[in-house]
């Protein structure tokens, strides 16, 4: 390991950055260094932006992909070498405006019963009745499941932030039969080995399987399940500030799109053609 690749690890751990954060940053920081095959260090700010332009333009990656990509340069940049932010000009690409797929409950009824293993159902299920994130659901251990409270305990979200969620009686009631046949000892939902938590990959991998076993021809991850649960409370009129503490949203702005999403308030509304009285027209 580099010197340089040891200093930006550090900084990234003293400023407590995520593991999938920090493994986002040292991805970019390579992929630039391969470009162009010499030490980053030794580039100039207009590299680093023909760079970014090849990933847009050449490579055709996602906004998201790019703005993860300058996300990191410009901590490596800026923190790790301490160039000054005026010097390095990395704007980020603007954010197209758009809504997340859900599922219907009736799709969501049809990819929890044609699951048939019951530990893929469990992972599927826990996901939607708690509205997890994957990273969430796959670091869930067993004593996260409080059924005294008839609550989740959701350590170390997004943010570094822990969180409770409801318990669903029938996801208990459910929860306790998985036990029984697997006995998990640490995580709920291991992995290989069985002393590791089930991967995110392995996790999207199931709710992939269940989709196409299921028929459902909608796009998107297994984060569908989590913009489902919202969706969901939303049409069966649970207020947006309840929803945005369930979900762990630090801003509204990031629940209210699911204003835009829930059928049962755009049903609810009118159309102003609907209140206009026209004269009856005359047959010929």
């Amino acid at each position: 390991m580099t010197l340089l690749r040891q200093k930006l690890i550090n900084d990234m751990t003293l400023r407590g950055l995520a593991e999938n954060t920090q493994l986002s940053y040292l991805q970019a920081v390579t992929g630039l260094a391969k470009y162009y095959r010499r030490s980053p260090d030794q580039l100039t700010p207009q590299e680093i932006q023909n760079y970014l332009i090849y990933l847009s333009q050449e490579r055709h990656l996602k906004w998201r992909s790019c703005n993860a990509v300058r996300h990191g340069l410009r901590f490596f940049y800026c923190i790790t070498l301490g160039w000054s932010q005026i010097y390095l000009y990395l704007p980020c690409a603007k954010e197209p405006s758009t809504l997340p797929e859900v599922l219907s409950q009736e799709e969501i009824v049809r990819l929890l019963t044609v699951t048939t293993n019951r530990r893929q159902r469990m992972l599927l299920m826990t996901t939607y009745a708690g509205g997890l994130r994957v990273s969430e659901v796959t670091h869930l251990k067993v004593t996260d499941i409080d059924s005294q409270r008839m609550c989740i305990r959701i350590e170390q979200g997004k943010g570094r932030r822990d969180r409770y969620m409801p318990l669903s009686p029938y996801l208990l009631e459910q929860l306790r039969h998985y036990w029984r046949h697997y006995r998990p000892p640490v995580w709920l939902f291991p992995g290989r080995p069985k002393d590791r938590p089930v991967s995110r990959v392995g996790a999207s991998w199931m709710y992939n399987q269940a989709k196409a076993k299921a028929g459902i021809q909608k796009n998107g991850s297994i984060h569908c399940l989590r913009h489902s649960f919202a969706t969901h409370l939303l049409e069966a009129g649970t207020e947006l500030v309840v929803i945005q503490r369930l979900m762990g949203h630090t801003s509204m702005r990031s629940t209210m799109r699911y204003l835009h999403i829930a059928q049962e308030q755009t049903d609810a509304v009118r159309s102003p053609l609907d209140l206009l009285e026209f004269p009856t027209s005359r047959r010929r």
